[in-house]
């Protein structure tokens, strides 16, 4: 794995696009299955440098996300995007996984749903457009998979503002989420303009709503690759002689340990069971 930016909170500074391929072409070639592409803010790769080209394998290559990826799927791994936000042209990779180039996951930093709650964290207010881009993604690519992350009790979050929150996530059907319950820090831009009004109670009972939608959606979206194929990278060992693996959408999968099978191969299984969390499956 490896960044495209050397400081995950600073300034974005982008690498040229042959120096980011041409280190991803070194790990396939030392043996890496899966190449991991973070930084700040995956989808504004190559903005600092105003998407310019260099010279990559005879052609010539631009800064930019879309192409970066379509290059890096063509090295022999598994490719997948962390931190990526819903900008338009995010939409121009979806293709991409459909292809088979780069995985089916996104990581979304959502964060919240309304607007003014989205003002006060100093994010782009544009929820409404986000829930639109995930719909066009999901009707695209229906096996994408999307994980994201939201902080519940934010100074100033009113009833109002949480249940739009609520309602995103279950339109959304995220697979994934890590959801925060707003504490303060010393130093940080909420903690200096805003009173922390909002009673650990009620942070709780706010988390407790989230994570309980997010439950129902995962068992739901588990249950439905009951009975298909798929591909999983096995990442390593797990109690009671079973090995424990990745789908190419992130569904983390058990399987029984056999002498065949070792970390870091890809292997074929076929899912028999699954639950609010994980799946299980047996090699094909």
């Amino acid at each position: 794995k490896f960044c495209i930016i050397p400081d995950m909170r600073g300034r974005l500074v982008s690498r040229p696009a042959h120096a980011v391929l041409r280190e991803a072409e070194k790990l396939v070639e030392a043996g890496v299955r899966e190449l991991l592409v973070i930084s700040q803010d995956t989808s504004a790769y190559g903005v600092d440098r105003k998407h310019d080209a260099s010279p990559w394998k005879g052609r010539e290559v631009r800064a930019h996300i879309t192409d970066l990826a379509r290059e890096m799927g063509q090295l022999g791994a598994w490719v997948r995007l962390h931190y990526v936000y819903p900008y338009p042209h995010v939409r121009d990779l979806v293709p991409l996984m459909a292809e088979g180039l780069i995985l089916p996951y996104l990581d979304i930093p959502f964060q919240h749903a309304h607007p003014e709650t989205l003002r006060r964290m100093a994010r782009p207010a544009a929820a409404a457009k986000t829930l639109d881009e995930i719909a066009a993604w999901r009707r695209d690519c229906p096996e994408i998979t999307l994980r994201s992350t939201f902080i519940v009790g934010y100074p100033g979050e009113t009833e109002e503002e949480f249940q739009m929150t609520a309602t995103a996530m279950r339109e959304c059907q995220f697979d994934f989420a890590f959801i925060a319950r707003y504490s303060a820090r010393t130093g940080t831009t909420a903690t200096n303009r805003f009173e922390d009004d909002i009673s650990p109670e009620e942070k709780a009972r706010r988390w407790t709503i989230l994570n309980d939608i997010l439950r129902e959606t995962v068992r739901a979206r588990n249950l439905l690759m009951v009975g298909r194929e798929e591909e999983i990278l096995i990442s390593g060992e797990w109690k009671d002689e079973t090995l424990v693996g990745r789908t190419r959408n992130f569904k983390e999968v058990f399987i029984p340990t056999t002498p065949d099978i070792q970390v870091g191969d890809i292997v074929r299984v076929n899912i028999t069971e699954g639950d609010k969390w994980v799946l299980r499956g047996e090699k094909i």
